[in-house]
């Protein structure tokens, strides 16, 4: 439990995907204009990272390590489809993608427009399949410790693009110089949360 725990927590802060890794910045700029598409967009992130990593564990495990297939037959013991993995980490991300997008645009159809094309850009999200090769590098043993991770990685992206969008709310409000205004004082933003985020690489788990 206390690895669970350790994985989870380091994920959200000391890990996140957006401030120590710079994945998905594509729509975290683009969509952090408002709380609403932000908190939207955030949760389809959790969604699809919950369920596509630990199905592309599944099957990595399972079908593409070397010497995976063996439970199938003894003479696959030898097989290697590692090399298959990037592809089809890709083919599961973008399958629960539709998946996602079929549902948001029949229970919300105003979420749904206000998302607008970077809703099925889910599929092509670095923070996403990035998710999976972490999980595939770091080797995690069990099922439990890759869902812990994949839940930890989107609740980190979803706080910190529900952030950004609310403080991009308030400057909107604010005395900002022209040549500022819009992406610019947006990036300053970004850079100043991702080193404040580098003070969690203190915590010792």
């Amino acid at each position: 439990m206390q690895e669970l725990v350790n994985i989870f927590v380091k994920s959200i802060f000391m890990e996140n995907m957006i401030f120590a890794y710079f994945l998905g910045m594509c729509s975290f700029l683009a969509v952090s204009k408002s709380v609403k598409t932000a908190t939207g967009l955030g949760i389809a992130v959790i969604f699809v990272l919950v369920i596509t990593l630990p199905v592309n564990y599944l099957i990595y495990k399972y079908v593409l390590l070397p010497g995976a297939l063996s439970w199938l037959s003894p003479q696959f013991a030898d097989l290697d489809l590692s090399f298959l993995s990037f592809i089809i980490f890709i083919a599961v991300v973008a399958s629960i993608t539709q998946l996602v997008e079929m549902v948001v645009e029949k229970f919300t159809p105003a979420l749904y427009s206000s998302l607008g094309i970077f809703l099925p850009l889910i599929a092509v999200n670095c923070a996403i399949l990035g998710g999976s090769l972490f999980m595939q590098e770091r080797g995690y043993e069990t099922l439990g410790q890759a869902t812990t991770f994949a839940l930890g990685s989107g609740v980190g992206w979803f706080l910190a693009i529900v952030s950004l969008a609310a403080i991009r709310e308030k400057l909107k409000y604010s005395n900002i110089p022209a040549p500022l205004r819009g992406l610019g004082i947006t990036f300053i933003v970004v850079g100043l949360m991702g080193i404040a985020f580098m003070s969690f690489m203190g915590i010792k788990l």
